[in-house]
């Protein structure tokens, strides 16, 4: 029997190495958290180990949390978290009542939607965070495959933020099964199968009395699997010879049948209850009994399922009833008859009464042809489903309500289930979806809707023909009627003219449907972005006039600012956008949409960047890249790159701006993503020019006006027409450059955005003729430069020199100076040092730089400093940042010996930027 043979297996035959590693995550969990995720097929002793773990950790006063996968509970959002959490939901008393709300909209205790998943996530980490001051915790995940999506997605989330808690995060996962917790690169340890001289040990401590022909064919099918070594002992007498014909049938299919012939032998009515348990969603036992009496017509109680504890099949108490191995419930469902398993379904249907999202589910079991009541209740329960954030679920109900449902309906909710999907970032599950939409009678709206859906699900490069096709699909979709569809497939289209040139052909026929939406003053966000993005040189100046009274505006949606902040950087209004992309980014933070974030931080970080803002730029860029790991999105990894690559090439960093620039290209070229390609030049172009290698910056500040290459783009390439212009005048490519500039300048327009005309006058002074450089030069400094520091003191570098070399060395200094004064209060050493070499050609001697103590903090100490100077408490810059508060005291106490102070109110003045930086003779001695 299954309970006494696993006791006989005691001690774990063949898995030393194992339990030894699992002692050793528990040992630690006083200094570090760790995940671990156990991989292995059926029976191959994942849950053994799990077990055992536990067991030593109770030992050791550790408070232990499980929950186990089951496969008929994946439709239940959070029905594992559930589990998990349920032995100390009481805790949750001590969170913040925003998370505790959470928590019960999750659970579906309350009526409200649920908010965002990541606030969620956020809450359950901070009760399991909570639980773990008193005690060190251990959570065990059993069939981790088999959790629903939403609980698979928390514990993920969970299992990347524990490395600062006394918490320790074992799974068990089958091999070829995905999940977001099987698949969210945490550590994992394969479990293969025991060697010969193990099996044989197991075999003979569990069947000692087997004859030598049957122990030998046992030995040669398990195979060296622990359970099937354990388990067909048992039924060795009972199977088919051709059952043990290498080959004929999969391990787990004959390990199923050997249950299956277990059970047989039990009573009929502990088999009627074992079927029910088998296909339920919950291991409440009184629901099980219940719909078990009513098939039955007798009363059922704990009696009846007595025969399959003796067996050791299950485990029984007074509330639930769980299967002692998943292969057992398995078994039981499919050796059933279908009539029988339908009358199953159909009596917990019934008892289910007033849980109608679970009675939905067992009543569309096993049905097939038309049934529109069914239909109704599974797309209500797929509604509950998306507002409990279990997108997965939605999915599933509205792809079962269309096949049972009117035909009438179908068109709609296949489209809302593939909808759902895109969601999920499935395509995978999105197609299948729509190849059964198109086989329907669809009209033009449909048409329309297919495609908005299929190019949602396909990140893929446009080509002339479908840019066309879509704008098409726009106004089928206004003409039927769909005004949100026709602003969302423009708004589609628009942005991917942005990612790649679409050509000017193409880019005309989207500004003539921009215009069809109205002006860029309609009160929908989106319209306007579609103007920004769809002409962002010619539609400048609207653009800029309502972005200067967004940004002006006391309170920023932070919906709109969505897309207001992006169009200001499509435009060159990194000031504007700055600020519009914070309120953004707090916005998002505050709701919990984790999933918006890698793109408004790396915008956010690009411009706060080029506005000399390196804590922004740097921490924004570094939680980007984080999360655009964690949540699987390459692209906006890339761009991260590229930002990051921009500001170490502004602060001299050659070889970090090279590797991240070079890393982005790879992720980038391949898709087809020129704007990224664009992007890596910034970083490579600052580089070169910082190190004096001003052929290589020439070189890569021309591929953005190349139509052949893939950093080909347009627009962006006037964003460094000074940094092409600063290279030229070394490498006799002046005239060149001066065509660049006047191409550059005839694109601009009247009105183009700030820093393109800063770098525009930046340009001009550069390839100007002498008799006019150095009236070129003033105007330039004359602008506007407050919010531009590096940008300032690069004209100033620039003027400096052209001063010197034209004789006016006393006049050279003053500019010089403040140059070299900027780029040492930014930390640009390199820049730092062309300053100091000019300073020293004109005969005044320069110091250098000494770096500062905040110099020395990573971007995720420095941004979690900067957030404790604001008066946030651990736990709220926890839920800002998505960690747990112990993460934010222990980056907090690894910051403190950097900067050299003991306490938090000493944060404020260490962090402080000082207006010249300390600085030193070449002997060290600072002064």
């Amino acid at each position: 029997m299954l309970g006494t043979a696993r006791n006989k297996a005691t001690p774990l035959l063949g898995r030393a190495d194992e339990e030894k590693l699992l002692a050793s995550l528990l040992d630690e969990v006083a200094t570090r958290g760790q995940a671990l995720v156990l991989r292995g097929e059926p029976g191959i002793g994942k849950s053994r180990l799990l077990s055992e773990a536990a067991r030593t950790a109770r030992d050791r006063g550790m408070a232990v949390l499980t929950t186990t996968g089951v496969q008929s509970e994946a439709r239940l959002p959070f029905a594992g978290l559930h589990q998990l959490l349920r032995p100390v939901r009481d805790r949750a008393a001590d969170l913040p009542r925003i998370q505790r709300s959470a928590l019960d909209a999750a659970f579906g205790l309350t009526h409200e939607a649920a908010p965002e998943q990541y606030r969620i996530a956020m809450a359950a980490l901070d009760l399991v965070s909570e639980v773990a001051a008193d005690a060190p915790v251990l959570l065990v995940v059993e069939d981790a495959h088999w959790l629903d999506h939403a609980t698979s997605d928390v514990l993920a989330f969970i299992a990347r933020r524990i490395e600062s808690d006394p918490i320790v995060l074992l799974a068990a996962t089958r091999e070829g099964y995905t999940s977001a917790l099987g698949d969210a690169g945490l550590p994992e340890r394969a479990l293969g199968a025991l060697d010969d001289a193990t099996a044989a040990a197991l075999l003979e401590a569990s069947a000692p009395q087997l004859p030598l022909a049957t122990r030998t064919e046992i030995l040669r099918e398990a195979a060296g699997n622990p359970l099937a070594l354990l388990e067909l002992p048992t039924v060795a007498g009972r199977l088919e010879d051709d059952q043990w014909l290498g080959g004929a049938l999969p391990l787990t299919e004959r390990l199923e049948r050997a249950f299956a012939a277990r059970v047989s032998d039990l009573p009929d009515a502990t088999r009627l209850v074992l079927l029910i348990a088998a296909l339920n969603d919950e291991d409440t036992l009184g629901e099980i009994l219940e719909a078990g009496s009513a098939i039955a017509a007798t009363a059922l109680d704990v009696d009846a399922v007595a025969p399959a504890g003796d067996a050791g099949v299950v485990d029984v108490d007074l509330q639930t009833l769980r299967f002692r191995h998943p292969l057992v419930r398995s078994a039981i469902a499919q050796s059933a008859g279908l009539a029988d398993r339908r009358r199953a379904h159909e009596a917990l249907a019934n008892v289910l009464e007033d849980q109608t999202d679970r009675r939905a589910w067992h009543r569309a079991a096993l049905l097939s042809g038309e049934h529109e009541d069914v239909a109704l209740e599974l797309e209500e329960a797929g509604t509950h489903a998306r507002q409990r954030g279990a997108i997965p679920v939605a999915v599933a109900a509205l792809r079962r309500a269309a096949q049972l449902g009117e035909p009438a309906s179908r068109i709609r909710r296949l489209l809302a289930a593939a909808g759902f999907a895109v969601e999920l970032g499935r395509p995978d599950v999105v197609e299948p979806l729509l190849r059964e939409v198109r086989q329907l009678d669809l009209g033009e709206l449909d048409r329309a809707r297919v495609t908005w859906v299929e190019e949602t699900a396909l990140t893929r490069p446009l080509d002339a023909g479908r840019y066309a096709s879509l704008i098409a699909a726009a106004e089928q979709a206004e003409a039927g009627g769909d005004h949100d569809l026709h602003v969302n497939l423009l708004w589609l289209v628009a942005s991917r003219a942005w990612w790649a040139d679409p050509g000017p052909e193409t880019r005309r026929l989207l500004i003539e449907a921009a215009r069809g939406l109205g002006d860029e003053n309609a009160d929908d966000p989106r319209v306007f972005a579609v103007h920004a993005y769809a002409d962002p040189l010619g539609h400048a100046s609207g653009v800029l006039a309502r972005l200067s009274t967004a940004a002006s505006a006391q309170h920023t949606d932070p919906d709109a600012a969505l897309f207001f902040g992006p169009a200001a950087l499509v435009v060159g209004a990194f000031d504007l956008g700055n600020d519009l992309l914070a309120a953004a980014v707090d916005g998002l933070r505050t709701q919990g949409r984790l999933g918006h974030l890698p793109r408004l931080l790396t915008l956010y970080s690009s411009m706060a960047a080029r506005l000399g803002d390196w804590d922004v730029a740097l921490t924004a860029a570094e939680e980007s890249r984080r999360l655009a790991e964690e949540l699987s999105e390459p692209q906006w990894a890339a761009a991260a790159d590229t930002a990051l690559a921009l500001v170490a090439a502004m602060r001299g960093d050659e070889q970090t701006a090279n590797v991240l620039a070079a890393q982005a290209e790879r992720v980038a070229e391949p898709a087809g993503a020129n704007i990224t390609m664009a992007f890596a030049q910034f970083g490579k172009v600052l580089a070169a020019l910082g190190s004096g290698r001003h052929a290589d910056a020439y070189s890569s500040a021309e591929r953005l006006f190349d139509p052949a290459d893939s950093a080909y783009h347009p627009v962006i390439s006037s964003w460094l027409i000074a940094d092409l212009a600063d290279a030229a005048r070394y490498i006799d490519q002046l005239d060149a450059a001066r065509a660049r500039v006047l191409q550059v300048e005839e694109r601009a327009g009247d009105r183009p955005g700030t820093w393109i005309v800063l770098v525009l006058r930046h340009a001009h002074a550069l390839v100007a003729e002498p008799a006019q450089a150095g009236r070129r030069f003033e105007e330039a400094l004359a602008s506007d430069l407050a919010r531009w520091p590096f940008q300032r003191a690069r004209i100033q570098l620039a003027f400096g020199q052209w001063l010197r070399r034209q004789r006016r060395v006393a006049e050279s200094r003053a500019v010089l100076r403040a140059a070299r004064d900027t780029f040492d209060a930014l930390g640009c050493t390199p820049w730092g040092e062309q300053a100091r070499r000019e300073l020293r050609a004109s005969g005044e001697r320069s110091r250098r730089r000494i770096p500062e103590a905040r110099d020395q903090l990573t971007a995720q100490e420095l941004q979690i400093a900067q957030l404790a100077t604001e008066g946030l408490s651990n736990r709220e810059i926890g839920q800002r940042l998505f960690l747990s508060h112990r993460t934010i005291s222990t980056h907090l106490y690894r910051a403190f010996p950097k900067l050299g102070i003991t306490s938090r109110a000493e944060l404020s003045a260490a962090l402080a930027p000082v207006s010249r930086a300390a600085e030193a003779d070449d002997d060290g001695q600072v002064r």
